[in-house]
This record gives structure tokens, C-alpha cells and sequence, in this order.
């Protein structure tokens, strides 16, 4: 009889996390046939990651509100185990440890928002947010020590999530994601440009921190009188209450491109172009594009935690930054400008402990056998 693996990621629909799934059903779609496993896949639709050799069961009745999902989470995915019983293993993708019979149970922890400092601020312009990080460790909470094992992508997230919740630290697996390719498209060095550009691209919401490159940008152009830079930014005013807060305040600085939203390809064409990143997000679990951004050699500018010395681990122009001091990051922004780099420095190795996994090969092989 074959053992049966049940991936649950009815919320993982876009960016990074449906990367993860797709990544994970694309290897378990090879185990399946190598290993004669059963696989099966709760997605909100199979066409966002569909693979061969595995069976989907497509829900979108949990999106439509919170509480369908965490009805979905802790009552509909039980029936739904007792159904599919056996079940050898179950792999939450999606922070929630839903409420089944499995004989091994893990979760993968990606939303770092439990550990997000939210600011009266916040409840202002991204009330969503602010939800977010009162909420998640409830979330986290529920269930949480019926699993065997939590996955990570960094140490530092091991470190809190053991420390917040009781789990045992050599229960967590660090899985750091892949490295990604190297395009040939985005290798020339631009630091010779008469002037000075930085980019920052993320997301226009509250815990991204654009405010600091704002009030830096500010500096610089009133108080120093310093004009040959620009600083791109990826919102242009018009995506939500924050994005409209930051256009209206720092709008008609001279030196801020408020660009919006970019693809892809796009925003590696701002790479190649740029100086040097700033990347001033308050919490993240990765940190996708320091990883991108490193690959060119250039000098980044990164908010001074624990995440940022993980991701820029082996990086070699690098300073941080306290992520609420503008006066700091001017300082750091200015020296650039003026062709100063001596305050860039290499950034150490990160040494991840036991248990690590560096492919989805060596994660499933702790899954399913070491437990």
C-alpha cells in the first residue's frame, strides 16, 4: 500500500509562498513516481501549481473571509483526513496547523508578523497590518506542539519561534530557499553614474519602512542641499491608505521616483541601472530581493536585523542601519553620493546549525524518516 503525503496551501495564491508550493508539488511530483508515494494536494485552484502524479482537492470557499478559513483550518481539513486515512504525513505550507489525524504532522512558518513591533501608526494607515501582528501568534499558537516539525527559511526565525512558543529548537528545520539563478542581463557596474541612484522594491505596506527612505530623502534635499541622487521607489501612491499617506507627505521631493509597481523584468533593469539598495523593512522572513540585488556586487544599504545579516550573509559592500533613524541612513546615503565607501564592509558568513535543509530532497528525507 502506498504511503500517503497530504500538502495543505489553500492560501497560498501569489509571490513567494505559491513559489514554495510550487516547488514543493514539483519535487513530490518525481518522489511520487521514484518512491511510489501517494500525494495529494489541498490547493485553492491545481492550476496555480499543477503537476503530474498528484491529486488535487481545489477550495476557494476559504479565501471569501478569516473565519472560513480558520473553520476550514480546525473542522473541514479533520473530515477531510479521516477520508484520506491513512495519512503518513501531513505538510501545512501555510502557518496554520489545521486539526488532523496524520501519523506525522509539520507546518511551514513563513509569516515573521508575530514579531513586528506595530506602532499606533499603523492601526492609521494599515490597520490590516497591525491585525496581522496581534493576531498571528494566536494563530501560530493553536495546535502548534502537535506537530514534529516547523519549518523555517533563517536561524534567527528558529531562534524566536522556539523561544515564543516552547517548541523544541532541534525540531525547527532551517530551509533556506534555493539560490536563484545569475542573469547575464543585470551585471554592469553603474557606480560611476553621475548620479547617484537608489531603489528600494517591496511591497507598499506599513512594516516595509518606506517612511525612513522618505524622511532620509527629505534630508538630504532640504537640509544638505544635496540634489544629485534619486531614490525609486515601487508604489506610486494609489495601491492603499498607506501608499496614499506616503505620496502625500513626500510626493514632491525631487529626488524620489515613485514608480509603482514594476514586473519582473522591469525591476531588474532598475537593478542593473541603480548604485545601491536600501532595503529598510522592519521584519521580514527572508528578504528576497537583498539575495537578487547581491548578485551584482554593489553596495546596500539594510536595516541593522537579524534577517538582513542572514540574507546579505557573504555580501561584500555592505552597512546597516537602525530602521528608525533617517538621520542615520542620510548619513550613510550621503557618503555614497559623495563616492565615499569606506563604511561598507563584508558581511560574515551565517553558520545555520542542525537540522538544515538546502533542497526540498534533504527536507523530505528528514520528513519521512527522521522523526
Amino acid at each position: 500500500m502506498k504511503k500517503t503525503i497530504v500538502i495543505s496551501a489553500v492560501n497560498l495564491v501569489e509571490a513567494g509562498t505559491l513559489t514554495i508550493l510550487r516547488d514543493c508539488l514539483g519535487y513530490l511530483s518525481v518522489l511520487a513516481v521514484q518512491h511510489e508515494y501517494r500525494i495529494v494536494a489541498i490547493v485553492y485552484k491545481k492550476e496555480l501549481a499543477l503537476f503530474p502524479n498528484i491529486e488535487y482537492i481545489e477550495t476557494q470557499w476559504p479565501k471569501k473571509r478569516w473565519i472560513n478559513r480558520l473553520w476550514y483550518e480546525y473542522v473541514s481539513m479533520k473530515k477531510i483526513s479521516k477520508e484520506l486515512a491513512p495519512v503518513d504525513l501531513w505538510f501545512s505550507l501555510h502557518d496554520t496547523t489545521p486539526s488532523v489525524m496524520a501519523r506525522k504532522r509539520i507546518v511551514y512558518c513563513h509569516n515573521s508578523y508575530s514579531f513586528y513591533k506595530w506602532k499606533l501608526h499603523d492601526l492609521l494607515v494599515a490597520p490590516k497590518i497591525a491585525m496581522f501582528a496581534i493576531f498571528t501568534k494566536y494563530i501560530y499558537k493553536t495546535n502548534i506542539h502537535e506537530n514534529d516539525y516547523l519549518v523555517v527559511q533563517q536561524e534567527w526565525f528558529r531562534v524566536a519561534m522556539s523561544k515564543m512558543f516552547g517548541f523544541d529548537s532541534s525540531k525547527i528545520i532551517v530551509a533556506p530557499p534555493p539560490p536563484r539563478i545569475k542573469s547575464k542581463e543585470i551585471i554592469k557596474n553603474t557606480e560611476d553614474k553621475e548620479v547617484f541612484s537608489f531603489i528600494y522594491a517591496a511591497s507598499p505596506n506599513s512594516h516595509k519602512n518606506f517612511e525612513i527612505i522618505c524622511r532620509a530623502v527629505d534630508i538630504l534635499e532640504n537640509h544638505y542641499q544635496i540634489k544629485n541622487f534619486r531614490v525609486h521607489l515601487t508604489v506610486d501612491g494609489n495601491e492603499n491608505r498607506y501608499a496614499g499617506w506616503l505620496y502625500k507627505k513626500w510626493g514632491k521631493l525631487s529626488c524620489i521616483n515613485f514608480m509603482g509597481f514594476v514586473n519582473k523584468n522591469t525591476l531588474f533593469t532598475y537593478y542593473e541601472k541603480s548604485s545601491c539598495m536600501i532595503f529598510p523593512s522592519k521584519v521580514e522572513t527572508w528578504g528576497l530581493p537583498i539575495s537578487e540585488f547581491s548578485e551584482l556586487n554593489k553596495p546596500m544599504l539594510l536595516a541593522d536585523l537579524p534577517y538582513t545579516h542572514e540574507t546579505a550573509s557573504g555580501s561584500k559592500k555592505v552597512a546597516f542601519f537602525d530602521p528608525n533613524n533617517p538621520n542615520m541612513l542620510a548619513q550613510q546615503m550621503m557618503k555614497l553620493i559623495q563616492k565615499d565607501y569606506s563604511f561598507l564592509k563584508e558581511v560574515p558568513e551565517c553558520i545555520i546549525e542542525n537540522p538544515v535543509a538546502y533542497s526540498w530532497e534533504e527536507l523530505f528525507q528528514t520528513l519521512l524518516f527522521e522523526a
